[in-house]
């Protein structure tokens, strides 16, 4: 049984959710920050589940919006957290992912993300590519899959052939466009496409994303993710050809991304949503970065 439990981030619906397998011991795959811990914790209770049966947390990456509540289920409720190995160290002394999320959200990084602490070290799991964690009656396999971010685990849940995609699966709200989320510093092309790559042979009979829920056609969407993934790259780099200097790029791409949507034909709340969960400047920030740092000969 997997319930997707919406966090409900600042108030606004499908930002960010969390998925709940089982019903006790009961597996959570994206925590989310902990800003939305407490109404993760209503949300799970109001589909009749103990939030105190809750055994293990899968974080796909430790991202703030993905695993910054990971400290609080390991503390409060005993939860084993199962992460990528380079992304454990992180997870227990935060204080340079904290210090490189406050360059870039200053003020409003108790807003966006509340309070970020250590995770116990007890508590801890870093799992390794392949490795399988059995919950209950349940067993999730660790597939490494970087391009988002080098510490990027999908989680695949093996007797449902279901797929737990973080953000390499992209970002998708209301059955909107999936666009592919591309914020500093991983962003690696190359790598992104092999672990889609990766994820098509194992043609999972069903697909879950943090941003947002169940996506329908996981094969075609995985198709679209990266055909946009590629647009975007090669459109920046266009950009950055003719010497234009980011802040100018960025209300550019904005209005491209959000005409892309249109086209689609979601509401504007639809369009703030997507942009709330995935906002184009950070995609503009982490696909400069790539072409400057892996790829700065088709720049010239």
């Amino acid at each position: 049984m997997i319930r997707f439990i919406d966090g409900l981030h600042l108030g606004r619906p499908q930002v960010i959710g969390t998925a709940a397998v089982g019903d006790g011991p009961i597996a959570l795959v994206d925590c989310g920050p902990e800003s939305v811990f407490d109404s993760t914790v209503a949300g799970l209770r109001a589909a009749g589940l103990r939030p105190e049966d809750v055994t293990h947390v899968f974080v796909s990456h430790i991202h703030f919006d993905h695993a910054g509540a990971a400290w609080r289920w390991a503390t409060e409720y005993g939860a084993t957290i199962c992460v990528h190995p380079v992304g454990a160290p992180h997870l227990a002394d935060p204080a340079r992912l904290l210090a490189s999320a406050t360059k870039i959200f200053g003020a409003r990084m108790a807003e966006l993300w509340g309070d970020m602490r250590a995770v116990p070290a007890e508590k801890l799991h870093a799992v390794a590519d392949g490795e399988t964690v059995r919950v209950g009656g349940f067993t999730f396999r660790a597939f490494a899959t970087p391009g988002h971010a080098t510490h990027h685990h999908a989680w695949w849940l093996e007797e449902e052939r279901t797929l737990f995609g973080g953000d390499v699966m992209g970002v998708s709200i209301a059955g909107g466009p999936c666009l592919p989320p591309c914020p500093p510093p991983d962003i690696q092309l190359e790598q992104w496409l092999m672990s889609l790559q990766k994820i098509m042979v194992l043609r999972p009979a069903r697909v879950f994303v943090t941003h947002f829920g169940e996506l329908d056609d996981p094969v075609r969407r995985l198709n679209e993710l990266v055909e946009r993934l590629l647009d975007w790259a090669e459109w920046i780099a266009e950009e950055l050809k003719i010497g234009m200097p980011e802040e100018k790029i960025i209300p550019l791409f904005e209005q491209r991304v959000r005409a892309e949507l249109k086209a689609a034909g979601l509401s504007d709340d639809a369009l703030d949503t997507y942009e709330q969960a995935d906002p184009a400047a950070m995609s503009v920030a982490g696909l400069a970065r790539y072409w400057r740092k892996f790829r700065p000969e088709a720049l010239q």
